[in-house]
């Protein structure tokens, strides 16, 4: 696996285990709230997720994960990603990316790491710091 691609894992994971803390913390008082087991579930976890990935973006320019693993992402340009952009990444982060990673992923081994399926969507890239 090459450095950018662990790097980016390592950014995931720990931008992951933030945002269950986050979700773990505020579930006693949704569970007052919302009824439904599948919001509790499904809907209010990946909401606050995106809500956190977003607002660190737009604010900091980063997540935690990426500013610990010295990586950043930016627009094709160069230029810092529009809010359009950093939604159409998580979203199809989240969704269908991983399935066509898998399908074409010799396609993007010419990357290097630095382009996966939801950055060539959202025409996006990651650098190292």
């Amino acid at each position: 696996m090459q450095e950018l691609t662990k790097k980016r894992a390592w950014a995931y994971a720990i931008d992951g285990a933030i945002a269950s803390g986050a979700s773990l913390a505020l579930e006693p008082l949704m569970r007052r709230k919302v009824k439904s087991g599948f919001v509790q579930t499904v809907v209010l976890p990946t909401a606050l997720a995106w809500g956190l990935e977003y607002a660190q973006m737009r604010l900091n320019g980063g997540t935690v994960g990426q500013k610990v693993m010295g990586i950043r992402i930016l627009s094709e340009d160069g230029a810092e990603p529009a809010a359009s952009q950093i939604i159409r990444r998580m979203a199809h982060r989240d969704t269908v990316g991983p399935l066509q990673y898998w399908r074409h992923r010799k396609a993007y081994k010419q990357y290097e790491g630095t382009r996966f399926p939801y950055d060539v969507y959202a025409r996006t890239k990651v650098e190292m710091d």
